[in-house]
């Protein structure tokens, strides 16, 4: 079955305070280097039948009514991944 991925990241204006979090933890932990973190969502989503452009248009909608809030957060990337 095809699966479709669909990446969701706060706005650059939120504030992302689990990314902040993770980036405060990483010196800590030896992992040095690292500027910035931003934490998103990952959303893998099978798909019965062919992804056509008409599929993916609706799994964008549905990502940007559904998978996502879209006053903080905004749909980057919708991937297709063959099975």
């Amino acid at each position: 079955m095809p699966r479709v991925v669909v990446h969701v990241m706060p706005k650059p204006e939120i504030l992302d305070p689990q990314g902040k979090a993770v980036a405060a933890a990483l010196p800590r932990l030896g992992f040095e280097g690292i500027a910035s973190v931003r934490q998103g969502k990952r959303f893998e989503l099978e798909v019965e039948g062919e992804i056509t452009d008409e599929v993916l248009a609706s799994l964008r909608e549905a990502a940007t009514t559904l998978l996502s809030n879209p006053v903080i957060e905004d749909v980057v990337a919708l991937e297709v991944e063959d099975a």
